[in-house]
C-alpha cells in the first residue's frame, strides 16, 4: 500500500471514531470501546477493499459485510455515513424515536446494512449462508464478517466456521476483533477462546494475524484472502478497546459501554483532529 493511501485510511479511521462518539454522545451512553477498536478495519473495508455502490445500496453484485458484533453499530454507521450511504447528520439520531439508526444495525430500516445483528454468535452463521448463496448463484461477491473475541465464546461461531471450511467457502473472510475485553471483564478471565490462530487453523481456515490498527497490514491480509482459492480466511485483528482516544483507552475495564458527555466529546475531538 502506498504511504499516501495508508495516511488517507488512517484519517478515515479517525473520522469514523469521531462519528461514532458523536452519535453516542447524543444518546448519552453506548458501546464505545468496541466501536473504536474496529474503526481501522471498517475504513479499509468501506474505503479500499469492498466492491460497493453507496448510491445503490442493494446492488446485487456488491460485496457484503455482516457486523456480527452488532454492538459496534455506531462505528458502522459512521463509516457508512462518511462513504455516502446517508447524510452524516443522521448520526445525531442514534437510538432516537423513529430513527433509521438503532443501536444495532437493522437491515429493514437502513439499506446498506446487509444483516441485522446483535444476538452474539448468530451473525457469522448469516455470513456463511451468504457466502454459500453467492457460490450457488454464480456471484463473485465476497462476504466479510467481523466477530468479537468474547463473541467467540459462543458455540454457534465454531459450528459456522466448521461448515464454512468444510464447504471451502473461499469467498468468506472472518475478521476477529481481538481487543481482549468484554462487558464482564478480560476475555481471558471470563472464558478464554484463545489461541485464535491455532483454533481457526484446526477448523480449516487460513489464518493471518495483523495489527488491527494498521490499515496496510489489514489490507494486505484481505488481498491474501482474496487470492486464497483453497479455503476461507480468518484475519485476527490485534486491537485495543477504545483505540484512538487516550482517556477511553485507559478505561479498558469500563469502556464496553460508557457515558460520553459534552466535555468528553470535546476532549475526544482534540485528539481525533
Amino acid at each position: 500500500m502506498e504511504a499516501t493511501k495508508k495516511i488517507e485510511l488512517q484519517e478515515t479511521a479517525r473520522a469514523i471514531r469521531w462519528g461514532a462518539l458523536r452519535a453516542i454522545s447524543n444518546v448519552g451512553s453506548g458501546h464505545v470501546g468496541g466501536s473504536l477498536s474496529v474503526a481501522d478495519a471498517l475504513a479499509v473495508l468501506y474505503f479500499h477493499q469492498m466492491r460497493i455502490r453507496p448510491e445503490e445500496p442493494l446492488w446485487a453484485e456488491r460485496d457484503r459485510l455482516v457486523l456480527s458484533k452488532g454492538h459496534a453499530g455506531p462505528a458502522l454507521y459512521a463509516a457508512m455515513a462518511r462513504r455516502g450511504y446517508f447524510p452524516e447528520d443522521w448520526l445525531d439520531t442514534l437510538n432516537a424515536p423513529g430513527t433509521k439508526l438503532p443501536g444495532h444495525g437493522d437491515m429493514r430500516l437502513l439499506p446498506g446494512i446487509d444483516m441485522s445483528t446483535g444476538s452474539l454468535g448468530q451473525g457469522i452463521s448469516c455470513a456463511v449462508g451468504m457466502a454459500l448463496a453467492a457460490r450457488l448463484t454464480g456471484s463473485d461477491s465476497r462476504i466479510y464478517t467481523i466477530v468479537g473475541d468474547g463473541e467467540c465464546q459462543e458455540g454457534q461461531v465454531w459450528e459456522a466456521l466448521m461448515y464454512a471450511a468444510h464447504s471451502k467457502l473461499t469467498n468468506l473472510t472472518v475478521l476477529v476483533d481481538y481487543n481482549r475485553m468484554q462487558i464482564s471483564g478480560q476475555v481471558a478471565d471470563v472464558c478464554d477462546p484463545a489461541p485464535f490462530a491455532e483454533k481457526f487453523s484446526a477448523f480449516g481456515f487460513a489464518v493471518i494475524e495483523v495489527d488491527g490498527h494498521d490499515p496496510a497490514e489489514i489490507s494486505d491480509a484481505i488481498d491474501a484472502a482474496k487470492a486464497n482459492t483453497e479455503r476461507p480466511t480468518a484475519i485476527i485483528l490485534h486491537t485495543k478497546k477504545g483505540k484512538g482516544v487516550s482517556f477511553i483507552e485507559k478505561k479498558m475495564a469500563a469502556n464496553h459501554s460508557m457515558r460520553i458527555d459534552s466535555g468528553d466529546l470535546r476532549m475526544a475531538k482534540k485528539e481525533l483532529r
